[in-house]
């Protein structure tokens, strides 16, 4: 089967002007439950404002609808994917996520985003920058928002033009629909990935009061999205509701907000009010035969599903004895569990390995996601935006 030539052009090649505005090669794909614009480190400005600006310029942000972008006037539809070649010895790969919103210029480089990690793998080989190495292909990631290290495989068959990566398959996750060929990933070493530790307060459970809330537990925890957990009967819902409801729910927003405020600052976070970390899950018993029902702010807004690394947290406070999660989760037995996460869209099953039976140490954690590539070509965005070190020189 032939495939496609996807390259644009050569890698690091300065973008060229049309009709008054900058074109950046540009991959567009979907990981996971999310989708953005792919573009590699050498074809972005080098310094951090001129590069923001490029990607403002190319989501279309800050509008409602981003009407002027590639944005889908969504935080899911909002994100963007930065990769290059690693020097490192122990990775081949660096990924640097970034966050946008709609409505505002706010560029968030800080938290992960393993829905989109999914995405990195099959990019690199599309834009040239890693070979397929035969059936499949390994490669491993490092993200340089918090230095976490994944292990990735993507299917590579051959072609009649060489190896290709395969986006056809069988494999169906929630929240997408149809299916696609499987992603799997593998996080090294997740545990603290914004904060200090995985338990950054140092408890399995802490009371926090907050203004309109009163004083509640929450389990604090970071095993690669740092979370606050709380039971969602403690906020008077059932956290069985729709996420359009919970959206449409402000009084619970408002509560919400007020929560996550004062969870930042006991997670040495500081103050979070600009920051799209912690998250915030209301957890409930499981509804569907899973290990627990999810409902996430991201952190205004109801996820439709669930992040990858925060469905991966979330997992792994259901293990830990004594969390607001273990309290209310079915937890299967045994050292290599599988912990299934119910949420709006469906469930999310995260693969755990324990130390041993009632440890508290998660040595590996594992998932599977699926992505495709959906445009491949150059987005155009305005030369007031493209200042690159020589334009600035």
């Amino acid at each position: 089967m032939a495939q496609p030539e996807t390259v644009p052009h050569a890698r690091g090649e300065r973008p060229r002007p049309r009709g008054g505005q900058v074109a950046v090669p540009c991959w567009f794909m979907r990981g996971g439950t999310s989708k953005g614009p792919f573009f590699r480190a050498d074809d972005l400005p080098g310094d951090r404002a001129s590069r923001d600006a490029v990607l403002l310029a190319a989501m279309g942000s800050p509008d409602p609808r981003q009407i002027d972008g590639l944005g889908g006037a969504d935080p899911l539809t909002s994100k963007a994917g930065v990769v290059g070649r690693s020097g490192r010895a122990d990775a081949d790969l660096e990924f640097l996520f970034a966050q946008l919103q709609p409505a505002s210029d706010a560029v968030d480089t800080t938290p992960n985003c393993g829905n989109m990690l999914a995405a990195v793998v099959p990019f690199a080989i599309e834009s040239g920058l890693l070979e397929p190495a035969g059936e499949t292909t390994t490669a491993r990631v490092l993200t340089l928002n918090t230095g976490m290290v994944a292990e990735i495989t993507v299917r590579t068959p051959e072609g009649e033009d060489g190896r290709y990566v395969e986006y056809a398959g069988d494999r169906r996750i929630d929240g997408v629909p149809g299916t696609a060929a499987p992603v799997t990933i593998g996080f090294l070493d997740t545990a603290g990935s914004v904060c200090s530790a995985l338990l950054p307060t140092g408890n399995v459970r802490d009371r926090v009061e907050a203004d309109g809330v009163g004083t509640v537990d929450v389990t604090c925890i970071d095993n690669g999205m740092p979370l606050v957990i709380v039971a969602a009967a403690d906020l008077g819902r059932t956290g069985y509701e729709t996420a359009a409801e919970l959206d449409a729910d402000d009084e619970l927003k408002q509560r919400v907000e007020a929560l996550r405020l004062a969870c930042g600052e006991l997670m040495g976070l500081g103050d979070v009010s600009a920051k799209n970390y912690p998250k915030m899950t209301l957890v409930a018993p499981p509804a569907r035969g899973g290990t627990i029902s999810t409902r996430s702010f991201i952190p205004h807004v109801c996820h439709a599903s669930i992040g990858v690394l925060a469905a991966v947290t979330a997992a792994t406070a259901c293990v830990l004895d004594g969390t607001v999660a273990h309290d209310l989760a079915e937890v299967p037995g045994g050292t290599d569990v599988t912990v299934s996460v119910e949420h709006p869209a469906g469930e999310f099953s995260v693969e755990l390995g324990l130390a041993g039976p009632g440890t508290q140490h998660v040595t590996r954690s594992a998932l599977v996601r699926t992505a495709r590539l959906i445009m491949v070509g150059d987005v155009l965005v305005p030369h007031s935006a493209w200042k690159s070190e020589e334009d600035q020189g």
